[in-house]
């Protein structure tokens, strides 16, 4: 074999072998993560509540919503979780201004309303009413929902305190949702885990309620109707 006609075989050789390479390189392409972070659809969460859900006292970045947000994202779900949160709101207003918050368009919504309700001693036969309405009115818009219990302070009674209770898991057995029990289980009278006023969670009393609140959100996300 002459040097031509080896030179020759070996730029053949080459050439097939930067074929293979640039069709491998485009293959494979699509399926770097950063490419697969382009394509996934994205989830729209609607956070709807009262200074529980809106962070009071704390740092946007370490609100309820902020926190759902980047453990949802760490998990690779293209997430943005939209912060509805309105502090002293009842379920009246949260009945009143649900219109705007949907402006969102959100594919899924946490229902966290009616601390204050309990706390004012509403009658709960009016938080059921504003409740009842919203889940409704979620329902009508075929948006996926996350219901959240609240438990009435001891102050009212033991009367008060079981009617208050019990809405959640009827609302959500009447509705067909899904219920988170107690959005601050775990956190609820811990000192360490909440503010000064014994009622708003701390920063990590927030991460708590995430860690447990996060599989929730995720059934959520992965029903085909969601």
């Amino acid at each position: 074999m002459t040097l031509r006609q080896h030179f020759n075989r070996l730029s053949r050789f080459c050439y097939s072998r930067l074929l293979v390479a640039v069709a491998l390189t485009i293959m494979l392409g699509a399926q770097t993560p950063a490419a697969m972070s382009e394509t996934k659809e994205e989830v729209r969460v609607l956070a709807f509540g009262d200074s529980l859900t809106a962070g009071y006292g704390l740092p946007k970045t370490d609100s309820f919503p902020a926190k759902l947000e980047q453990s949802l994202r760490a998990k690779g779900i293209n997430a943005i979780v939209t912060n509805a949160g309105v502090s002293g709101d009842t379920t009246a207003g949260g009945r009143a201004r649900l219109d705007w918050a949907l402006s969102s368009k959100p594919h899924l919504t946490i229902v966290e309303l009616g601390a204050n309700d309990a706390m004012r001693g509403v009658p709960p036969g009016a938080t059921w009413n504003n409740l009842d309405n919203i889940l409704t009115r979620l329902k009508e818009q075929n948006i996926a929902v996350l219901l959240t219990g609240m438990v009435a302070p001891p102050n009212y009674g033991d009367k008060f305190a079981q009617v208050f209770d019990g809405i959640y898991p009827r609302l959500a057995d009447r509705h067909g949702v899904l219920l988170y029990p107690f959005f601050l289980e775990g956190v609820a009278a811990d000192p360490k885990l909440n503010q000064a006023d014994g009622i708003h969670p701390t920063a990590q009393g927030v991460d708590l309620i995430v860690e447990r609140i996060l599989p929730y959100v995720l059934k959520l996300i992965d029903t085909p109707d969601a």
